[in-house]
């Protein structure tokens, strides 16, 4: 079974239901990038009127989590995957439909392979980008991901 944006979006409902309800959906996925939204509305808002951060969060993680799913699932591995560290930057109030993109598919590649040649964890950092409808970064994400062969 391949990992498309519609399946994600089902194990979401399943599997993180948090970041379902809350409307974060994946819109497209390719094996370089990751494009997720996520609309500002009464069920993921602060009390300052803008998005939550963890609700950016959680569409943000999604962009770095769906490709590295995806990359493990072409290797035919038994890969684990855990993001160990992460941080963000706000720079404007989330309002209306904001759009994260990870293009950073390839870093990927290299760890697996790695990890699959020496047996031992491998991390990578992931960035991401979260902008409204105007263009206009509103905040931005990194993710440590560990991956190692499990076994």
């Amino acid at each position: 079974m391949t990992i498309s944006p519609s399946k994600l979006n089902m194990f979401l409902m399943f599997k993180l239901p948090a970041a379902y309800f809350t409307g974060v959906r994946t819109k497209s996925l390719d094996s370089e990038q990751c494009v997720v939204t996520v609309k500002h509305k009464w069920i993921n808002q602060n009390p300052f009127k803008s998005m939550f951060w963890a609700v950016q969060g959680m569409a943000a993680e999604l962009t770095t989590g769906a490709l590295v799913m995806q990359k493990i699932k072409a290797s035919r591995k038994n890969i684990s995957m855990l993001v160990a560290s992460n941080n963000a930057s706000f720079s404007k109030k989330a309002t209306g439909r904001i759009t994260f993109i990870c293009k950073e598919g390839h870093k990927i590649d290299e760890a697996i392979k790695r990890t699959i040649e020496t047996g031992e964890g491998q991390t990578i950092w992931m960035h991401v980008v979260g902008t409204n409808s105007d263009n206009i970064e509103v905040s931005q994400f990194n993710f440590e991901w560990t991956l190692k062969v499990k076994g």
